[in-house]
């Protein structure tokens, strides 16, 4: 993985901070090498504005400083023409940047060299027409400078790239007076005159260097805060309600992950006890690592980070969420809901078996795409969340700790809602929400707040999904959707087990593996939308 970040110290080694480690230099995290590309494509887009604004202003000014009639203001001269190049280079930077698929740090090399080429610009337009009559040499700043130190405060880099950088940008001034000189438009005067008129510039190159430092040295800093386990942190795969995701790999084996980072301060603003939340991270953490269903996300690690951080490691998924799924194409045929719905049960069935419920079934915690040669393949994934129904010792989740409230309104099963007991019914209750999701792209409910979808979700009876959608639907699938929406668990299918035998037996339509491959080859040929696995709701 390209300037992956190295998370975790070697075995044994006390946990001091992530990132990588390349001889005595350590790289910034992918994450922030492409927002510092972004920026320079930014400042690529303003220089061009900025030439351009100047050339068109240069014009008028001379206009407004020569006799009437005068026509020197309307010819172009070869300030103009340097001014074009560098307006059409600095486009060019931008679109490169915003297009390319090259690495953030060759990206950012390319704006040292866009820095060099902006300062020899910057050198021949400032002294291509000479010095003015009476000029007297002496020390002054001048625009280069400033670039400079623009360019090391928004564009990070390594110090020693920026000293050599900035020292020949500065060079720019001197050369441009050289260039003048052999034109016979400038009295350069003596070496060391030139470099006393241009010494402010060479000193704000020092400043730029500190500057640097200090910049990727906060950039080291984010990587070391990051550190947990034995994994190198890759790119930032999505944000949630309570943290971050990451695309990872095993430093060791080089295995495919997903992390999930659930800061200090996402507890912390919900009242509830970091220590206590940690531990009942990592209760549940424990219980659903023992899930062992292949339609369930498997966990690979847990663990809680010198600043409370706590993280899990998951497997990579290759395809994309059912929610993504039905946004991007739009309501499923009735034979491929049956064939997904079965795949979700068989991983709600182990879960159920073991007293542990998952509480969050909705369409982002539904992963569909490809495992291995198996197409279609459905995995559950924030099982990290569950309530051990069994645990008399401590029933309540962290889930349901003072402050946060389980599930999501749209899918909560009446009895979650009220803070009953709940059991693997309120699950099947989510999963007929899912159902009804799929076959018409809408909710069950639709309402303007949480607390009016709650309300929907306890009293009033859902429209049978046939009616909202022009696609057919065997009536039988409906029966079963609509028992799954009964407001009382003991009307609902009793087991996820009974729920996929009722489904499975449905011989109306059917959704082969083979339909399933032809979609994914026409539809998604490369698909790898590792977003599905978002951070924590």
């Amino acid at each position: 993985m390209a300037n992956s970040v190295l998370i975790g110290p070697p075995e044994g080694s006390t946990p001091s901070g992530f990132g990588i480690s390349r001889g005595r230099d350590r790289a910034l995290p992918d994450d922030l090498l492409r927002d510092a590309s972004r920026r320079l494509g930014i400042m690529s887009l303003i220089s061009a504005a900025l030439w351009t604004l100047g050339t068109i202003l240069g014009h008028i000014a001379t206009r407004a400083m020569t006799p009437p009639g005068d026509p020197r203001w309307q010819q172009i001269e070869a300030t103009d023409a340097i001014a074009g190049i560098s307006i059409v280079f600095s486009f060019a930077m931008f679109v490169y940047t915003r297009r390319s698929r090259r690495s953030p740090t060759f990206i950012l090399d390319l704006g040292l060299v866009f820095l060099v080429l902006t300062g020899l610009a910057l050198g021949l337009v400032f002294h291509w027409a000479g010095a003015p009559a009476g000029y007297v040499i002496q020390p002054e700043i001048s625009w280069i400078g400033a670039v400079v130190l623009m360019f090391a405060a928004i564009v990070p880099n390594a110090p020693r790239k920026v000293l050599v950088a900035g020292l020949i940008a500065a060079a720019m001034n001197p050369l441009g007076m050289y260039i003048a000189w052999t034109r016979g438009m400038w009295d350069t005067g003596s070496p060391s005159q030139v470099l006393l008129m241009h010494y402010p510039d060479f000193l704000l190159v020092g400043v730029a260097v500190v500057i640097a430092h200090v910049v990727t040295k906060l950039g080291h800093q984010v990587a070391r805060a990051r550190e947990m386990g034995s994994y190198r942190l890759g790119e930032l795969l999505g944000r949630g309600g309570m943290g971050e995701v990451y695309k990872a790999s095993h430093r060791m084996l080089a295995r495919p992950a997903a992390i999930k980072l659930i800061r200090p301060e996402m507890l912390s603003g919900r009242d509830v006890n970091a220590q206590l939340a940690v531990t009942r991270f990592r209760r549940e953490a424990e219980a659903a690592a023992a899930l062992r269903s292949p339609h369930t996300v498997e966990l690979y690690d847990f663990g809680v980070t010198e600043d409370d951080t706590v993280y899990f490691v998951m497997e990579l998924l290759d395809g994309m969420s059912l929610e993504s799924l039905v946004r991007q194409y739009g309501p499923l045929p009735a034979g491929r809901v049956i064939h997904i719905l079965c795949q979700v049960c068989e991983s709600l069935e182990e879960a159920h078996e073991r007293g542990l419920v998952h509480r969050d079934i909705k369409p982002p915690n539904i992963h569909v795409g490809r495992v291995g040669l198996r197409y279609d393949f459905v995995k559950v994934l924030d099982f990290g969340l569950v309530k051990a129904v069994a645990n008399k010792g401590d029933g309540q989740s962290l889930a349901t700790a003072q402050g946060m409230t389980p599930g999501t309104p749209s899918y909560m099963a009446p009895e979650l809602a009220l803070g009953e007991k709940v059991d693997g019914r309120a699950d099947l209750y989510a999963l007929g929400c899912v159902a009804y999701y799929l076959l018409t792209g809408q909710l069950v409910f639709e309402a303007d707040n949480m607390l009016a979808m709650v309300a929907r979700h306890l009293s009033t009876v859902p429209v049978p999904p046939s009616q909202r959608t022009a696609t057919h639907i065997p009536a039988v699938l409906e029966r079963i959707v609509m028992q799954c929406l009964e407001k009382n668990p003991a009307d609902r299918p009793q087991s996820a087990a009974a729920l996929a035998r009722s489904l499975a037996a449905i011989d109306e339509v059917r959704w082969s593996e083979e339909q399933g491959k032809q979609w994914w080859m026409a539809n998604v040929p490369a698909a790898v939308d590792n977003r599905a696995l978002s951070a924590a709701p």
